[in-house]
């Protein structure tokens, strides 16, 4: 019998149709994340008129995924991946109805309670990716979360487009350029919850049963009831493997948060529009997004490692670029950059984490990681707002550097530590 990983396995019509329903939601729903990025850090200078205070956005968000994402992936693991997403996105709803608020009551206070809210609703939104895994056998899981980020890459289209054309008309309609866009926000939001309610069956019931979508898929055993491991975090971290996944995804997004609070500074103080901003993120965004389907092919076939410790040095490539070259240009290939080695990062490491956990607790392992790069967002966004108003935007874009120096070398000194174990049993290694 052929192993898993040398099986070619058809994907059933059901199964794709989920998936292009969730790709096509999660480029309606994500084109809000771009708002949050690339207009946050502007909108809480304009409340506050204080640039220390600039990574308060996306430390909200970060902040919002830490408290979120454990606590949806068990409701996900126990009543089914749509239940979390839907109410992930209704909070969105909601939080961007308040962002709006915000700006006009010019009220700092209902700019951070929406932007946690909205968060909340977003990072609860993520158990998408946990929805994609389910429905896809090892040998598949990370190319079909290629697939769904790719949904992204409609998103990124609409979010310039939608804060360019709210900036032209803002005036007109006696709106704040930076509020209009979250206006609109919601009729997007509407449309993905509808396309959520179209899936069927709900993607969890697929996971825990691959065998009957998959005939040629031979299932790991599973234990005995009264044998089954109680899940646990501590047991989870005590993996080595996956351990080191996490550290890379912490490492990948911590760079990133600081890296986005910069681009749009530094697009600002040149003089540069909205538009133009948004635009630069969009570059950002499509390396977040356009080349998760190969990155993905890349992960089945050569294995998570090879995929994600390289994001993770081009995304600290990409740091470099933002912060040490002041052009329009490099700094828009240096975000993009930092998409791209995330996209690589987490697309492998949220494979990893998946193919090493069963149905029943995915929700929670992969809430695990997004709660431990939801915190890393958190202190990068503290730090970067003081480090700027105090020291100059070359202390931020070295702290995004070091910040994704640690999986580095801990790969690194693990494959020293694996050689000269191959050596000592008297292996051949080749040159």
């Amino acid at each position: 019998m052929r192993s898993e990983t040398s099986r070619t396995f058809t994907v059933p019509a059901l199964i794709k149709r989920n998936t292009a329903l969730f790709a096509l939601a999660q480029s309606f729903t994500g084109a809000g994340m771009q708002f949050a990025y690339g207009l946050g850090p502007l909108m809480v200078i304009a409340l506050t008129n204080s640039a220390s205070l600039a990574g308060l956005s996306v430390g909200l968000l970060g902040l919002s995924r830490f408290a979120v994402s454990y606590p949806v992936g068990k409701v996900t693991d126990r009543f089914g991946r749509k239940p979390g997403i839907l109410l992930g996105l209704a909070l969105a709803l909601g939080g961007a109805i308040m962002l709006w608020l915000s700006m006009r009551l010019h009220s700092f206070a209902v700019l951070a309670a929406g932007m946690l809210v909205f968060g909340m609703g977003m990072s609860a939104a993520q158990q998408l990716r946990v929805a994609a895994a389910d429905m896809f056998p090892p040998r598949l899981r990370a190319q079909a979360l290629g697939y769904l980020a790719l949904g992204s890459v409609l998103g990124l289209i609409i979010s310039p487009l939608v804060i360019s054309g709210a900036e032209a008309i803002a005036p007109t309609v006696d709106q704040d350029p930076l509020a209009l866009p979250w206006l609109l926000l919601p009729v997007l939001i509407v449309m993905g919850m509808l396309l959520i309610v179209w899936v069927r069956p709900d993607p969890k019931e697929i996971g825990m049963h691959l065998e009957r979508y998959y005939p040629d898929y031979s299932p790991p055993p599973r234990a005995a009831v009264g044998h089954r491991t109680v899940f646990s975090v501590a047991r989870l971290l005590r993996n080595a493997p996956i351990r080191l996944a996490i550290i890379s995804n912490c490492a990948a997004t911590g760079n990133m948060a600081i890296v986005m609070v910069l681009t749009s500074l530094v697009l600002r103080h040149h003089g540069h529009s909205l538009g133009a901003i948004a635009f630069s993120h969009m570059f950002h965004a499509a390396g977040m997004f356009a080349f998760t389907i190969p990155l993905g092919k890349l992960a089945d076939r050569y294995g998570r490692g090879p995929v994600m410790f390289p994001g993770v040095a081009v995304a600290l490539v990409g740091a470099v670029m933002v912060t040490f070259i002041p052009s329009y240009l490099a700094i828009t290939i240096g975000t993009f950059l930092v998409g791209l080695g995330w996209a690589a990062a987490n697309v492998a490491s949220t494979a990893f984490i998946a193919d090493c956990t069963e149905a029943g607790e995915r929700g929670r392992a992969i809430g695990v990681n997004d709660s431990f790069a939801g915190a890393m967002s958190v202190a990068m966004a503290v730090v970067t707002g003081p480090l700027i108003e105090w020291s100059g935007l070359p202390a931020a874009g070295l702290t995004a550097v070091v910040v994704a120096m640690p999986p580095l070398f801990i790969a690194l000194i693990e494959h020293a530590r694996q050689r000269a174990a191959r050596l000592s049993a008297g292996e051949t290694l080749p040159d």
